[in-house]
């Protein structure tokens, strides 16, 4: 059973910082691109980065370039997004997600992701 589970969230003041991290099993994880997303209540779910299993190529949108980082370490099977300065509008819940899509090299967001896992909530507050 393939399984994703993102963890690490809380609760920061403005400007500080947090690693999450999604915990994968079931699938061959070196097969796989790791996408991370969010969520904020009433908006639409907004892609911010990914990172092939592979090539270990990454990917940001504007949002995220300069403050998010993107890293695997494939002997865990774990993604991690490191989020730093973060913003009141970075308040959201995180979500990680897996395709193979990208088993050629690269990844992107805008394909369709296979598998999503459960969220961990991001809340930046002072």
């Amino acid at each position: 059973e393939v399984q994703l589970q993102a963890s690490g969230g809380g609760e920061v003041q403005p400007g500080g910082s947090l690693r999450l991290s999604c915990t994968t099993s079931g699938f061959i994880f070196d097969d796989y691109s790791i996408g991370w997303y969010r969520q904020a209540p009433g908006k639409e779910r907004e892609g911010l980065s990914c990172i092939n299993n592979i090539d270990a190529y990454t990917y940001y949108v504007d949002k995220a370039k300069g403050r998010f980082t993107v890293s695997r370490d494939n002997a865990k099977n774990t993604v991690y997004l490191q989020m730093n300065s973060l913003r009141p509008e970075d308040s959201a819940i995180y979500f990680c997600a897996a395709t193979t899509y990208y088993r050629h090299g690269g990844c992107g967001l805008a394909y369709p992701y296979d598998y999503w896992g459960q969220g961990t909530q991001v809340t930046v507050s002072s």
